[in-house]
């Protein structure tokens, strides 16, 4: 079976797929928010893709972000015009996910760099690293590395299964589902407690590790603001209903048992605009430049008459998702036998999931905000003529604040 990424499935108007999607959507004046400090010498800029997974439209991401900041230092003007290595950046790009993800796969799509390239001008014109961590909601990074983050299709994903959704003994026990669409209030107010913690927890690092002046472009699966956080959507109910009534077959034949069925939870939320923007202001440390709900075109198939191309691009589509997890729960050659019955559903299907199979998605960036620096600079002052500096604000600073100060002398004002 063909294994089709999430981000592959993921179709924007026109069919034109994410590459155009990213080179003719608001990225470019997102990355126009990175200030560039004016001084002498080579720049190093630094960016990382959080969730990177092992598919091209990664690699499509990262050239648009060192294209786009290349020609804006080239466009910029500097203190020492003669300086030839002014306006020629080198570029590292952190590639980042759990250790779980097929590195040696993405890493066999990376072209040659462009140093070793034949003197043609192509190649790659950054510097590639790989990150595996425990998650995006820790740590990756040392504090103010970093001036851009980006991660597509990857903050739906909740850290863990809610607390209690696998419990039988818990109001919020999710029996015989796998989303949390169509569940109870309690299992969706527990899927909005884990999405609110685990947003707090990433947005906490990543104002840790981005430099002053950095940004985020970020785009996950979201709803509607006036669907509940039971409601996620056809793509969640049509999916679910099939995935659930395959797996309900293999129960009723005694291949499973109840109980292992039960214990089986998808740990995705896909968030409303207002949640999100919630979670920014509770952490306080950034500025929202946009924040929009993005609506997908229809599914992505050759022929959307071909039932069987449908139902397989669906099955796919739905391993590619919960391939692991399925495998991992009850065993690769029982999730082989569900995803073929979800595939014959999918096909009976075919015409109504062309039609409602739409993917909305949320896209947003977000730079630190500039109160916070400000705040910062002040603090500094203060700490040079002697005061002492104590309370939440120095300790919501990270300590970190005589960094800003030194830098402000160093580098003098930043471009805009």
């Amino acid at each position: 079976m063909q294994k089709v990424l999430m981000k592959d499935a993921l179709c924007m108007e026109g069919g034109q797929g994410e590459s155009s999607y990213i080179k003719n959507s608001q990225v470019q004046e997102i990355l126009d928010k990175v200030q560039l400090p004016r001084r002498p010498g080579k720049h190093l800029l630094t960016a990382a893709d959080l969730g990177c997974s092992c598919g091209h439209n990664t690699l499509i991401v990262a050239d648009a972000i060192v294209e786009h900041m290349t020609s804006k230092l080239r466009s910029s003007s500097f203190e020492d015009q003669d300086d030839g290595d002014a306006a020629d950046p080198e570029f590292c790009f952190y590639f980042c996910d759990l250790p779980s993800n097929d590195f040696n796969t993405f890493f066999h799509l990376l072209p040659q760099h462009a140093t070793a390239a034949a003197g043609n001008g192509s190649g790659r014109r950054y510097f590639a690293a790989a990150v595996p961590g425990s998650s995006f909601h820790n740590r990756l990074f040392p504090r103010q590395s970093i001036d851009v983050f980006t991660s597509t299709f990857s903050l739906h994903w909740l850290s863990q299964v809610p607390e209690g959704v696998a419990d039988n003994r818990s109001a919020a026990y999710n029996k015989d589902k796998v989303f949390v669409h169509g569940a109870s209030q309690a299992t969706g107010a527990a899927y909005r407690r884990q999405f609110q913690s685990d947003m707090a927890r990433f947005l906490r690092c990543r104002a840790m590790e981005l430099k002053p002046e950095g940004v985020m472009f970020l785009v996950c699966l979201g709803r509607p603001s006036q669907a509940g956080p039971t409601n996620q959507g056809r793509v969640q109910l049509l999916c679910g209903a099939m995935f659930e009534e395959s797996r309900g077959d293999l129960v009723e034949e005694g291949t499973i048992g109840r109980e292992m069925m039960d214990s089986f939870n998808v740990p995705v939320y896909d968030p409303t605009l207002e949640e999100l923007r919630e979670a920014v202001d509770v952490d306080g440390s950034f500025q929202i430049n946009r924040l929009e709900l993005v609506i997908t075109s229809s599914l992505a198939v050759d022929d959307p008459k071909d039932r069987r191309a449908v139902g397989r691009t669906v099955a796919n589509y739905v391993r590619s998702l919960l391939g692991p997890l399925v495998d991992a729960h009850v065993g690769r050659a029982v999730a082989d036998e569900i995803f073929v019955r979800m595939r014959r559903r999918a096909e009976a299907l075919a015409e109504e999931l062309v039609d409602e199979m739409r993917f909305p998605h949320i896209v947003c960036s977000l730079s630190l905000d500039r109160v916070m620096k400000i705040r910062a600079y002040r603090l500094c002052y203060m700490r040079t003529t002697g005061c002492i500096l104590r309370g939440s604000t120095f300790s919501a600073l990270g300590g970190n604040v005589l960094f800003h100060y030194e830098r402000a002398k160093m580098f003098g004002p930043t471009m805009q």
